[in-house]
């Protein structure tokens, strides 16, 4: 990676990593309606050992009724043949039930760069995957067994969908890896991380960690038509592209020079190439061409003359 991609970081605290997918080798505890660690950059990571409640996570007392409720309709699911009608029903109606934990998840994924309709749809199909596969007679909560494989479902997604340009499997890891460590030190320290103190945590180079927040930059993609203030009169991001090329403001002289180069002698021509591109000093030049070096300042001098001359005649 070229210096001038990491030039930027520097020392400076990082509050997030953005363009974060989340991470498909992260597994939910059983029986943990929790959120994946790989949101841990999103927020400040809970204190280890200490409950987690999420503003908008389903109450406890609501998750344990809604189980309740369904505990009956998954035994009698269970117990239909493929082929019966009632089983269309039984999973319409336990989807229903469940679509608030969907909605959790698809809130809280939400902020990666993919719509909330989307990451709905997706989990939905997790939701669905999970309620065909249950099976109640195995004595773990339906809950335990959903909630991952609908957060499962949303990571596919981000993993198929997510990155605009295609990043090697490691970096993208390493990315994941760096964005929950941003909050777990976060959350230790009372501010936002170094890259030196995130290479340390981490156990890695300096250099691989800001190779790994750089490839936050291929999450995704810009258009060069985007008005960067969201502002109808506001410049695109084409505009403030680039920069101005000095070499382009002598294209006209070079250009007005060459028939003029043509019409001098080809000695003071030859003196002409060894000092402005050959960088040789006039005695340097008086030695390669055999005159003294005062003869060599006066034929530049005339020829520099006569050429500044041809330049105001045009």
């Amino acid at each position: 990676m070229s210096r001038s991609a990491t030039d930027s970081i520097e020392e400076e605290p990082l509050d997030t990593i953005p363009g974060t997918p989340p991470d498909p080798a992260d597994q939910t505890p059983a029986g943990t309606p929790d959120e994946p660690a790989v949101e841990a950059a999103a927020e400040p990571a809970a204190v280890p050992d200490a409950p987690v409640v999420e503003p908008d996570a389903p109450p406890l007392s609501e998750n344990r009724k809604r189980a309740e409720r369904t505990a009956p309709l998954f035994a009698e699911l269970a117990g239909l043949e493929k082929d019966d009608p009632r089983r269309e029903r039984l999973r319409e109606i336990l989807v229903e039930e469940h679509l608030p934990l969907v909605r959790h998840f698809a809130r809280r994924f939400s902020n990666r760069g993919e719509p909330f309709d989307d990451l709905l749809q997706v989990g939905t199909l997790g939701l669905i995957a999970a309620i065909d596969r249950f099976d109640p007679t195995r004595g773990v909560e339906f809950l335990s067994f959903a909630v991952p494989t609908i957060t499962g479902e949303i990571k596919r997604h981000f993993r198929d969908q997510g990155w605009s340009v295609r990043v090697p499997r490691r970096l993208q890891e390493l990315h994941l890896s760096l964005n929950a460590a941003v909050g777990e030190l976060a959350q230790k320290n009372g501010r936002a991380p170094t890259p030196s103190e995130l290479a340390e945590h981490l156990g890695i180079p300096r250099a691989e960690v800001l190779e790994g927040l750089a490839v936050a930059n291929a999450y995704r993609s810009s258009s060069l038509d985007e008005r960067l203030s969201g502002e109808d009169d506001s410049p695109t991001l084409a505009a403030t592209l680039g920069e101005e090329d000095a070499a382009l403001e002598g294209v006209e002289y070079r250009e007005s020079l060459q028939p003029l180069l043509a019409t001098i002698p080809a000695r003071e021509r030859r003196i002409l190439i060894l000092r402005f591109f050959g960088n040789m000093t006039q005695s340097q030049i008086a030695a390669d061409i055999g005159i003294s070096q005062m003869h060599v300042s006066r034929l530049l001098s005339q020829t520099l003359a006569k050429l500044r001359e041809g330049l105001l005649k045009d």
